[in-house]
C-alpha cells in the first residue's frame, strides 16, 4: 500500500513539469538563446533570417540560416516547434 501511494505521489508531482516546446517563429532572441547549443550569434542569426525571409515551415528549416547544421538542428529538434499557437516557454537550459 505504501509504494502505491508513493508511486501516485510521484505521478502528481511530475504530472506538471512539461513544458512547452519554443516556436521559432515566434521566440525572442533571449528565448533562443535559453536552447542549448544556441548562443547570442545563433539566436540573432535566427531572428534576423525569420524577419527577412518569413516563417518557417519546419524546423528543418534552421538549416537555412547562417551558423546552424545537422547537428544543431538535431540538438533542437525536440524542444522546438513551428506550429501556430504553441506557447515559447522557455525549458531549463542542460549544461
Amino acid at each position: 500500500m505504501k509504494k502505491l501511494f508513493f508511486v501516485m505521489i510521484l505521478t502528481l508531482l511530475f504530472a506538471g513539469t512539461t513544458f512547452a516546446a519554443i516556436n521559432i517563429n515566434t521566440a525572442s532572441q533571449a528565448e533562443l538563446e535559453s536552447l542549448q547549443g544556441v548562443g547570442p550569434a545563433k539566436a540573432k542569426a535566427i531572428v534576423e533570417f525569420r524577419e527577412k525571409n518569413g516563417s518557417f515551415a519546419s524546423v528543418d528549416d534552421l538549416k537555412k540560416v547562417d551558423g546552424i547544421g545537422s547537428g544543431t538542428i538535431k540538438q533542437l529538434r525536440d524542444v522546438v516547434t513551428v506550429e501556430a499557437g504553441k506557447s515559447t516557454e522557455t525549458p531549463a537550459k542542460q549544461e
